[in-house]
C-alpha cells in the first residue's frame, strides 16, 4: 500500500497534523496496541495541544474518509492508530471499507491493558477542546 502526504497543518511551534492518503492494493497499515503516549490513552492527556484535536476531529465524523494516524509511525510509514480503531472508527467509511475488503483485522488490535477514552469527543475535551466547539458537534461515538 502506498502512502502520500496530502497536507501538513501546523497547530503550534512544536506540533503539526499530517494528513496522509493511502492507496493501492495490500493490507492496511495499523498499530496493534496504543503507543506509550497515544492520545486515546487516558494516561496520556496533555501530550498534544488542543488545536491538534480540532484538526483531526473530522476522522470521527459519520462517513469520514480519513483516519486518525499513529503519531509514532511517522508519515513515511504511516499507520492507523490502534486507539482510534478501538474507540473512534465505527462510523469511519475508510475503516469500514478496509474491514469489508479484508485489509484490516480488528481481532488483532488490543488496548494493551490501557484505559482508553470512549469517544473522540471525550478525548478532545480532556485535552482542552471546549465542549461547545463546533468542530466536535459532528463527531460520532461508537455508542451512537
Amino acid at each position: 500500500m502506498k502512502s502520500k502526504v496530502e497536507k501538513v497543518t501546523p497547530v503550534d511551534d512544536d506540533h503539526q497534523v499530517v494528513t496522509v492518503v493511502s492507496s493501492g492494493e495490500g493490507k492496511s497499515r495499523y498499530r496493534r496496541e496504543p503507543c506509550p503516549d497515544c492520545p486515546w490513552r487516558r494516561d496520556a492527556v496533555g501530550v498534544f495541544p488542543a488545536d491538534a484535536f480540532k484538526v483531526s476531529a473530522k476522522t470521527a465524523y459519520d462517513m469520514a474518509d480519513s483516519t486518525f494516524g499513529c503519531h509514532s509511525s511517522g508519515s513515511s510509514k504511516s499507520a492507523t492508530c490502534a486507539g482510534f480503531l478501538l474507540k473512534g472508527a465505527d462510523h469511519n467509511m475508510s475503516v469500514r471499507l478496509s474491514l469489508i475488503q479484508g485489509r484490516l483485522d480488528l481481532s488483532k488490535v488490543s488496548d494493551g491493558g490501557h484505559e482508553l477514552f470512549e469517544s473522540y469527543r471525550e478525548m478532545a475535551e480532556a485535552n482542552g477542546v471546549s465542549p461547545d466547539d463546533p468542530v466536535l458537534a459532528p463527531c460520532r461515538s461508537w455508542r451512537e
